[in-house]
């Protein structure tokens, strides 16, 4: 017999589901790693460091992700807009397994501040999820295209011939590009621009402590980040 859950039993999940993905490892994907049998590429020591650095700041996305949705989840209206957000977040699932196995490859871990990004970015989920669906798939859109333009920029970092981790971005980025078209199709709202601009500093500084959270990361992975958009120049370019 189907149980209809409240919002209090949601929240009890959701607390259960970001203890289990914050301190242990990620769940089972639904489906295989994009790496599949690709030859690992050697990298040199310096390589290494650099794209451990990538894959954590995108691991820790996939960590935010999963809060967002599960936030999002928790407070929709409607019932259609709640599956929609779990459909998506079992694909985020994947992302976050995939991005996991590459760090084990790469002899490296995720962040350490991942419990603390996953509090906030429920709260906003479910913050966006009380405003409406319309506005809460709003901000699905406006995050997966940024989440989209975040990996470009992670595709052309990778050292030339890391395979891998490619196919993982690659397939990643493909993903979030969808999610961003089921929001939009379902009636998302266009968020403002100063909401937009906060969106993007708040990802910059995530991805500057996820980089840094481990010491000894390749400096080049630290300061890729700030060189291009220092977090204060993205809340005050127009």
């Amino acid at each position: 017999m189907d149980r209809n859950y409240s919002k209090l039993d949601r929240l009890i999940s959701s607390v259960d589901e970001a203890l289990r993905i914050t301190t242990g490892e990620a769940p089972a994907p639904f489906r295989q790693n994009p790496a599949g049998d690709i030859e690992p590429q050697e990298l040199d020591e310096n390589d290494r460091r650099h794209v451990a650095g990538l894959m954590r700041i995108n691991h820790t996305g996939e960590i935010c992700a999963q809060a967002l949705y599960a936030g999002q989840a928790a407070t929709a209206h409607d019932d259609a807009t709640r599956e929609a957000m779990q459909l998506a977040a079992e694909e985020e699932i994947d992302h976050l397994s995939w991005c996991e196995d590459r760090l084990k490859e790469l002899d490296s871990r995720p962040s350490l501040l991942n419990p603390f990004w996953y509090a906030g970015s429920f709260a906003i989920g479910a913050i966006a999820g009380i405003a409406g669906d319309e506005w809460s798939l709003g901000f699905v859109r406006e995050t997966e295209n940024q989440v989209e333009a975040h990996l470009q920029d992670h595709l052309g970092k990778l050292p030339e011939g890391d395979s891998r981790s490619e196919a993982i971005l690659d397939q990643m980025k493909k993903d979030e590009a969808k999610h961003a078209k089921m929001a939009a199709d379902a009636g998302a709202r266009e968020l403002p621009p100063p909401i937009r601009r906060a969106m993007a500093f708040t990802a910059n500084i995530m991805k500057t402590l996820a980089t840094i959270s481990t010491v000894g990361l390749s400096q080049k992975a630290r300061l890729s980040l700030w060189v291009e958009k220092p977090p204060i120049a993205t809340v005050l370019n127009a």
